[in-house]
Parts: structure tokens; sequence; C-alpha cells
């Protein structure tokens, strides 16, 4: 159910009122200290990629294997950290709350169906075979084979 005129202008009032009294409050809940926060941890850990480089190449050029690894995993570690830095800045910011409680769209259905790879190949029905004693594993493959070499496969 949507909010009345009344209960919109109310609630911005509230709204501006508590971004007067609490900013970094209000800055908080609105993700701009979080945002800021991930690109700050995703560009330091670009810093410690590039010296966990210095220290794998720095292995690698001094022949001293355990500092060459020491700098790989310095550099796995940054990246995994970045990336999860990277992903948490790009989180969505907004969680759209359908009106439906239940969920159910227009349709009636939760799920839409999305047109995939398969557009320009029409649907196959595969006829069912009864079942019964079809032979081992090692034979039911042996057919399929020649049945897909026959198709032309």
């Amino acid at each position: 159910m949507p909010l009345s005129d009344e209960e919109n202008r109310l609630l911005a009032q509230m709204e501006r009122a508590l971004a007067a009294e609490d900013p970094k409050f209000v800055s908080t809940l609105r993700g701009r200290t979080l945002e800021r926060t991930a690109r700050l941890r995703a560009f330091a850990a670009g810093i410690v990629f590039l010296a966990g480089i210095a220290l794998l190449m720095g292995g690698v050029i001094a022949q001293m294997t355990w500092l060459g690894i020491v700098g790989f995993l310095v550099m796995l570690g940054s990246a995994t950290l970045g990336l999860a830095a990277w992903r948490g800045r790009h989180a969505p910011r907004e969680s759209h709350v359908p009106d439906d409680v239940s969920g159910l769209g227009e349709t009636g259905r939760r799920f839409q169906v999305v047109d995939g790879g398969r557009a320009h190949r029409p649907h196959r029905v595969r006829a069912r075979k009864p079942r019964g004693n079809r032979g081992s594993f090692m034979q039911r493959m042996e057919q399929r084979w020649q049945h897909r070499r026959e198709q032309g496969f």
C-alpha cells in the first residue's frame, strides 16, 4: 500500500531533521562511508599486490625460493581481499521489496522465463524408450555413439 501525500511529506520532514541532527549516521545509512572504505581497501590491496610482485621477482632474481613463495602468497591474499572489497563497493544500494508479499508477479509465477541460447534451434522431444533390459552401460554408450554418427553429429 503506497503512502499518502501527507505521510510522504511527514517522512521527508523526519529525514531532513535526522540529517540535520546526525549527519554521520545518515551518511552511514546511505552507504557513502562504506563505499569510501571499500574503495580505500581495494586501493591498498592493489599497492600490496604490487609489493607481492616485487617480492616474487626479487626471489627469482636472488634465487631465493622462499622469498618468491612469500611474494606469491602476498599477491594471492591481496588479490582476494581486493576483489572482496571491489564486490562490496559495487553491491546494490537498495533492495527492492515487491508490493506483493507472496513474491508472485502479475503472471502468478515466481520466475520469468528467459529466452536462452537455443532460440535458433527448435526444441526436440525425445521419445522415451520402454524400461527393461537395455543392456550394460557400455552397450548403451555404444548404441548412443552409433546413433550420433548416423545422425551426423
